[in-house]
Parts: C-alpha cells; structure tokens; sequence
C-alpha cells in the first residue's frame, strides 16, 4: 500500500503533539492538562488508523473486482477485524 502525503502528514502532526506532551511534563505542567493532550492524540492516532484501514479497503476491494481473486466479502472482514484489534 502507498501511504498517502495527508497520512504522513497525520503522523507528524501526532508526533508534533508528543513532543508538546513530553515537554509539558518536562515542565511540570498540570496532570489535567498533559492527560488531556494524551487523550487529543489517542483520538488522532485512532482516526489515522481508521483512514489508513479505509484507504486499504478500497484499494483492496477495487483490486479484487478488477481481478476476481479474492472475495471484497472476505476484505471487508479483514478490514473490520484490523480496526478492532486496533482497539
């Protein structure tokens, strides 16, 4: 799969907000604070995995109509079964 400019660009903006959080702790910020900049970048990391799936699965799906190897049915679940474990 070839990663698109926008994905990267996801990861360096979370790696961006680790950066900040390590530094916040650095400087002895308040706990609520650090822990809500944790929790921004959870969510981050949660909808990159959930585009990088997504993006997979039409690449995936459309690959298998135009070569009838695989069931999109069977793709599907693969999908689904990596968001979850994502969990």
């Amino acid at each position: 799969m070839e990663y698109e400019k926008q994905m990267k660009n996801r990861v360096k903006r979370i790696e961006g907000q680790l950066r900040g959080i390590l530094k916040m702790m650095e400087e002895n910020k308040d706990c609520r604070d650090v822990v809500t900049q944790l929790s921004a970048t959870r969510s981050a990391i949660d909808r990159t995995i959930g585009v990088i799936v997504s993006s997979n699965l039409v690449e995936c799906v459309r690959e298998a109509n135009e070569s009838g190897e695989k069931n999109p049915e069977e793709l599907v679940k693969e999908a689904v079964n990596l968001l979850v474990k994502s969990r």
